[in-house]
């Protein structure tokens, strides 16, 4: 329980002390007009109330990844608990942050054209054939997840194949619709029941006499079923992806950047909606190990239940939070997931339109843009469920360290502290590079040779940015901002 309460506490300090230092870094300004109201369309482009925000925001980019990536990633031990906290107030918040007001600044593009001004026109390609093929991978995964356990909870008409249908009317609609119609209506109400079924746990955790065995004494060491397999590095720092650092927000902030009305309410949007996230998969980390009285617990019962997170998710809310949790756990793996697939879909129109340089307002401009992402995304829910959702946590991870990089340009090019995105942006090219060399999915070498050729591949970007900062000596200080 200490180390929870530790934690929760930490999280919430750190928006308050290192939420406010990113902000004086990047330099908010008042003044500005933004985006949203010089380049007002009515469909992407218009101001919109910051609690609005704030939920549309927090619900883009939680979804199911700060509850099914704590369950999972909790079964690491203790470590996990320690990762959310650090990874969220010094990685995710700070990217989120950065990556949201940069495009403010720069009317509200895309990730890949804030990637490109950075690091060059090569990456900038890259990144938007990557951006894209990792929008429609999140939106093909969850139209098939939700609309399997939909299948399973109706009358027999109303099968797999409906639901799936369904889902990916509803995807077009979020789509192509102005934000302030579907999204701008329902997200807010889906924000709102995720974070009170988390205060709901939270309540429990703290004041139901409930125990949690953190094992924090015992040590860091891991707790996996098979830890020579799954290794906390760098396993641990992909299955918690959500609810520590996840480079699939960066896609969603420009939304966002969009809607706000002042520079100043960047760091609740932007930097309090990754915080709030922590919370939610600090707290879903608890939740599971009390709920399942320890680590030996946990792994009897994903054995028995075929590793299945959304059985634990129910489980856990009905037991503790009875009828009412009962119904926000419907919510919560089902819900969850669709409002993510939408967004996606979203932001892979928008990302095609920023490189297109196709303006929106039109419906038809954007049934051009939309019908064969559409088409695409389609074809990929053929492939396997597991397959899709194996290479999309290192999709994740990796669009994280590509735009951590491309940040800490940013920074350097404007004279600011570029120390804040240089350490995480380290980091996870070490955990990115690992991963893909030692998973299964990946290369399939050894643990220790996978570790080092990420720390060499970090090594080497970290030279090439020291030459890149050394170019600047004498030239004056680059600003490409709108004005």
């Amino acid at each position: 329980m200490t180390l929870f309460i530790i934690s929760l506490i930490i999280l919430i300090g750190g928006y308050f002390v290192y939420g406010l230092l990113a902000e004086r870094i990047f330099g908010a300004d008042t003044s500005r007009t933004t985006p949203a109201y010089t380049m007002n369309d009515g469909v992407d482009y218009m101001p919109m109330p910051a609690w609005r925000v704030f939920l549309i925001q927090f619900l883009n980019i939680a979804g199911l990844g700060p509850i099914f990536g704590a369950i999972m990633g909790i079964a690491f031990g203790p470590a996990a608990f320690l990762w959310i906290v650090i990874g969220t107030i010094f990685g995710g918040a700070v990217h989120d942050y950065f990556s949201g007001m940069i495009s403010l600044r720069k009317g509200g593009i895309s990730l890949p054209e804030i990637v490109g001004d950075e690091l060059g026109l090569k990456i900038k390609q890259v990144m938007r054939v990557f951006s894209l093929l990792l929008m429609v991978l999140v939106g093909a995964v969850f139209v098939v997840n939700p609309a399997e356990l939909l299948a399973g909870m109706t009358p027999g008409a109303l099968d797999r194949t409906f639901w799936i249908g369904a889902i990916f009317v509803y995807y077009i609609l979020a789509t192509l619709l102005p934000i302030d119609k579907l999204i701008g209506n329902i997200y807010p109400l889906f924000g709102a029941a995720l974070l009170f079924m988390a205060v709901g746990l939270l309540a429990v955790l703290l004041f139901g006499g409930v125990t949690i065995p953190d094992g924090i004494s015992e040590g860091l060491y891991n707790r996996s079923s098979d830890p020579d397999a799954t290794p906390i590095f760098p396993m641990m720092f992909v299955s918690i992806a959500c609810g520590a650092i996840s480079g699939f927000h960066a896609t969603q902030s420009p939304m966002m950047a969009r809607c706000l009305k002042n520079e100043k309410l960047g760091r609740p949007i932007f930097y309090g909606a990754m915080v709030a996230e922590g919370i939610v998969a600090l707290i879903w980390a608890a939740a599971t190990i009390a709920f399942t009285h320890g680590y030996a617990g946990l792994d009897s019962f994903m054995a028995a239940h075929n590793s299945s997170p959304a059985i634990l998710v129910n489980d856990i809310s009905i037991s503790w939070l009875g009828g009412v949790g009962g119904i926000l756990a419907l919510l919560g793996v089902i819900a969850a997931p669709i409002t993510t697939g939408d967004t996606a879909l979203r932001s892979a129109r928008l990302i095609a339109a920023d490189f297109l340089n196709f303006s929106q307002k039109k419906i038809l401009n954007r049934l051009a843009v939309s019908v064969p992402i559409f088409i695409v995304t389609f074809v990929v829910m053929l492939v396997d469920f597991n397959v899709l959702w194996r290479y999309f946590g290192w999709c994740n991870q990796t669009l994280a360290v590509f735009t951590l990089w491309a940040v800490t340009v940013y920074l350097a090019r404007r004279r600011k502290a570029y120390i804040v995105t240089l350490i995480p942006a380290m980091f996870m090219t070490v955990v990115s590079v690992s991963y893909i060399l030692f998973a299964k999915v990946g290369a399939g070498l050894s643990l220790d040779i996978s570790i080092g050729c990420g720390l060499i591949t970090s090594l080497i970007l970290l030279i090439l940015f020291s030459r890149f900062l050394r170019s600047l000596r004498g030239v004056k200080t680059v600003n490409t901002d709108m004005p």
